[in-house]
């Protein structure tokens, strides 16, 4: 999924300069409320969504009434959060780097870069947490990927799907669940060090992914079979597999 999803991403690169590929990384905006809100990202990208306003305070340097001055309660600085980064993500989609194709694309790319870390850590933290960030964030993904995967079943780089929509938000899922595993399973030994743990994540398992999705897992198609057999309506746009190969029950020509 990684890889072939990634490789749209790199032609797109490749077509434009190095300042216009830049992701936009949000700054604080010099302004004490700016200073907390990049600092309280970081913090909770650490040490999640529990992290108390008194450890934000003081890696802002402030104290903790001038952070509920500014917020109102920790849920709202919370919120501001999920909006800072949200807007990030948006940021990224419309300057070419948000037309990656979905999955572990974006977050390979953030991670190539250290100063990504606290903000994919974000992420990580938020897609562990089921919140508005991380539900938007596999969203933006899944679209991504659907105009991708669309392009690549046009050009016959990709097999096509009775259910393309179902098998992509499948893609995304299993691509995001299986890296948050090894993330929460194996954690760096530096919460910040998402770099590491995506590049040991990808080292572990390339291999696998590239035989699983270049040469199929199963021998016969005869599970599908008994599935649509079993299902009384199937998706619209039923069709048969690009190679033509027949079914079970069908004579070859």
């Amino acid at each position: 999924m990684f890889s072939l999803l990634n490789m749209r991403s790199v032609d797109v690169a490749a077509e434009k300069p190095a300042e216009a590929r830049e992701p936009l990384v949000p700054k604080p905006d010099g302004s004490t409320r700016g200073r907390i809100l990049d600092v309280a990202m970081r913090r909770f990208a650490r040490s999640g969504f529990g992290a108390s306003v008194r450890s934000i305070a003081s890696d802002a340097g402030v104290s903790p009434a001038l952070v509920i001055h500014h917020f109102g309660s920790k849920d709202k600085l919370h919120a501001a959060c999920d909006e800072h980064v949200l807007a990030w993500i948006r940021d990224v989609k419309r300057d070419s780097i948000g037309r990656v194709a979905g999955g572990g694309t974006l977050l390979q790319v953030l991670a190539g870069a250290d100063q990504y870390a606290p903000l994919v850590g974000y992420v990580l933290r938020s897609l562990q947490a089921g919140g508005v960030v991380g539900r938007e964030f596999t969203e933006h993904m899944i679209a991504d990927a659907e105009e991708y995967i669309s392009e690549a079943v046009r050009d016959g780089v990709v097999t096509p799907s009775r259910d393309e929509a179902a098998r992509v938000r499948y893609l995304i899922y299993s691509s995001l669940g299986a890296m948050l595993l090894s993330v929460t399973l194996d954690p760096p030994h530096d919460p910040e060090d998402v770099t590491a743990a995506m590049r040991r994540f990808m080292d572990e398992l390339y291999l696998p992914m590239l035989e699983l999705f270049t040469e199929g897992f199963l021998t016969t198609r005869r599970m599908l079979d008994d599935y649509l057999l079993y299902v009384p309506d199937p998706p619209p746009g039923d069709q048969p597999p690009a190679d033509g190969t027949p079914h079970d029950d069908e004579e070859e020509p």
